[in-house]
């Protein structure tokens, strides 16, 4: 990788990995203080635009492409951290967080510091790789970029309009015990984690757009297998599994990638 600035990346990720830790210990101070782990979710969305800002300061690369990255990260996480704060207002520990601690078994503290603060902390950092790469990268527009800002607009509006319906929805007294399976919901079971998925494949191609920040799609690799397989689609399905007509609702509507309902 001959012309890579090497010492300007360590900058950059050190200075990332180090506010990634910093904001999980704070999190988690919160988190146990208020007894519920959920509040991660909210540092989750604002833990990215807190990197992509750090590497658009300390980043000497291509103003453009820096600045970018970090206005696209930053509509995006900005968007989910308030989401996920209004919809944890008022409400306890989320099932997902719940049933994980319970498995676990053992001390539940450091299963939680281990198994929720760590690995999201960790998970910020490695998935914010393309970003980090991109802030010392030179080159000019092209079609990657081009196709990873469609890419991450598609996310975003798949998001935002499924987070929506969903509000929409439990906020109707009369869908009480019934299956959100309208909109977006009767063609993915989770439009909202799909979105999440093509933001971050979006925002790799624009990385990829430069040498080296191809070699960066470990990130979005690892991003989808955590909404699709860890922490995201698949507990939720676990939670959701025995709700009457959650089964029905399995059968005809795509588990992730959006297709049209079977009959």
């Amino acid at each position: 990788m001959d012309g890579f600035d090497w010492s300007g990346f360590a900058l950059v990720s050190i200075t990332s990995l180090l506010a990634a830790a910093i904001l999980m210990v704070i999190t988690a101070a919160f988190g146990f203080r208020w007894g519920r782990h959920n509040v991660v979710d909210v540092s989750w969305g604002a833990g990215f635009v807190l990197i992509a800002l750090i590497a658009a300061a300390f980043g000497d690369g291509d103003a453009w492409r820096r600045w970018l990255l970090a206005g696209l990260v930053a509509v995006w996480g900005l968007r989910l951290a308030s989401h996920m704060a209004r919809r944890s207002s008022g409400h306890g520990e989320d099932p997902r967080y719940k049933r994980m601690l319970d498995d676990a078994g053992g001390n539940r503290t450091l299963t939680a510091i281990r198994k929720i603060y760590l690995t999201q902390g960790l998970a910020l950092w490695f998935v914010s790789l393309p970003v980090q790469v991109s802030a010392v990268t030179h080159g000019s527009l092209g079609v990657f970029t081009a196709v990873g800002a469609v890419l991450w607009l598609v996310g975003v509006m798949f998001e935002s309009v499924g987070d929506a319906q969903m509000s929409a929805f439990k906020a109707d007294p009369s869908n009480r015990g019934t299956i959100m399976d309208r909109g977006l919901w009767g063609w993915t079971r989770h439009p909202n984690y799909f979105g999440d998925a093509c933001v971050w494949w979006g925002i790799y191609l624009i990385a990829a757009q430069t040498w080296p920040g191809v070699l960066t799609a470990a990130s979005p690799l690892a991003m989808t297998y955590f909404l699709v397989y860890a922490t995201g689609a698949r507990l939720l399905e676990q939670h959701m599994a025995e709700r009457p007509g959650y089964r029905e609702y399995q059968a005809r509507t795509s588990y992730f990638l959006p297709r049209p309902p079977r009959p």
